[in-house]
């Protein structure tokens, strides 16, 4: 299915979605958000799913919030945008699938929580982990802030942060943010899912 922004490819039991929106570096805008939710609605209803494989086209995954998008908010739709993404990815923490992000390039902000929000995640040795929003005046509202201290604990998610410094999928491997680094990392990931 090449649906919009994402590709999605289904192979036996395993779904591969694909971020395609080069052009904005796969933000995340309110549109998206829907359009996203609803496709995993339908994934994740899917019974004969086992894995679903999340990567982005070109050497992003995803950017995160659209910033522009963002600037016009007032404080409701903020509050609504916040809850919208809180919403969604809930919904990959308790889908019935394995989920994994394939984490191809960029990776930051919210998009960095998606990848959070997955059971599993694997890095290219391109990728790059950030939450920028320090440098915004910002700071994310879809559950990274939650998740990330579980994973690599609680000094290094605030220092991370605070400072809004990038980690290169080696430093992210030492910290287990991810659990490998490989090339290409979808080829890992659909490895993966066939070993269960």
């Amino acid at each position: 299915m090449n649906d919009g922004p994402f590709h999605t490819k289904i192979s036996g039991s395993t779904a591969i979605v694909t971020f395609n929106r080069p052009n904005s570096a796969n933000s995340l805008s309110t549109a998206l958000l829907s359009e996203l939710d609803s496709l995993l609605s339908t994934l994740i209803t899917n019974d004969v799913l086992k894995t679903l494989i999340f990567t982005g086209a070109g050497n992003v995954f995803l950017s995160g919030a659209n910033i522009r998008e963002l600037r016009s908010l007032d404080s409701d739709s903020a509050r609504d945008f916040s809850l919208a993404g809180q919403r969604l990815f809930q919904k990959i923490v308790d889908a019935p699938q394995l989920t994994i992000a394939a984490i191809n390039g960029y990776c930051m902000g919210g998009g960095l929580d998606f990848a959070l929000a997955c059971d599993i995640r694997l890095a290219s040795s391109t990728a790059v982990f950030a939450h920028p929003g320090a440098k915004l005046g910002i700071i994310t509202g879809w559950g990274g802030t939650q998740r990330l201290p579980r994973i690599i604990g609680k000094a290094r998610a605030l220092e991370f942060f605070v400072t809004a410094r990038r980690l290169t999928s080696e430093e992210a491997f030492a910290f287990g943010l991810v659990t490998g680094i490989f090339d290409p990392v979808v080829d890992e990931a659909v490895a993966l899912a066939s070993r269960r």
